[in-house]
């Protein structure tokens, strides 16, 4: 994919989620890795239903912006995933409502965030790192995302909202929808007698996806 149909899927997966409610006003950001090894990013105060593909903040593969506006304050998220992940070719990170609400919720799993309710959350998604809360921007994200030693792919920020690296930017879209869904699964559930997947029948969709697990 060229550069340019790189910068038109940025915005028109943005403006999906958007326009589906997974994320509001300014907020969020996405980025993703071009050709050349550089990065393509969503620029600081931007809507995700109205990004400017000739816009888009873009590093070189040395991190140094070259070209467009400002990029989003919460870099140093994207940074720590690329980093400490050499299968991420993209970052996505929404303040999407289901996913938020669940963080503030008493008895949340930190180390497994989602419960194990369909075999697609494990499979997109992991296990999820529940993560504190952190003033938005604060380099410490990147710093506790960098802790985790690349063994997750989605973390999820108290109070603030999810971050999933995934090998495109279609499929880091993908993984962070599937990660709202189950949250709101999870709520709606929530204080019901449920089955949930067994231990049993999580190994096996582990074993069967060759899925990250630890």
């Amino acid at each position: 994919m060229t550069e340019s149909q790189l910068r038109e899927q940025i915005c028109i997966l943005a403006k999906s989620l958007f326009d589906r409610g997974l994320t509001h006003g300014s907020t969020g950001n996405i980025s993703t890795r071009t050709p050349d090894g550089g990065l393509l990013v969503s620029p600081t105060g931007t809507s995700f239903g109205r990004l400017d593909p000739s816009r888009l903040s873009r590093f070189d593969s040395s991190g140094l912006l070259v070209d467009g506006d400002p990029p989003t304050k919460e870099m140093p998220l994207h940074s720590a995933f690329y980093e400490t992940r050499s299968t991420a070719g993209a970052v996505v990170h929404l303040h999407s409502c289901h996913s938020v609400a669940l963080s503030m919720m008493p008895n949340v799993n930190e180390d497994d965030f989602l419960p194990p309710l369909t075999p697609y959350g494990i499979m997109k998604l992991g296990k999820v790192k529940l993560l504190p809360f952190f003033l938005p921007g604060d380099p410490a994200m990147g710093q506790a995302v960098k802790g985790l030693a690349g063994k997750r792919s989605a973390v999820m920020l108290a109070n603030h909202g999810p971050v999933v690296a995934g090998k495109d930017v279609e499929a880091a879209c993908n993984a962070i929808e599937e990660l709202e869904e189950t949250a709101k699964l999870t709520l709606m559930t929530r204080n019901h007698e449920i089955s949930k997947l067994t231990e049993d029948q999580v190994k096996s969709v582990v074993t069967k996806f060759d899925i990250e697990w630890d």
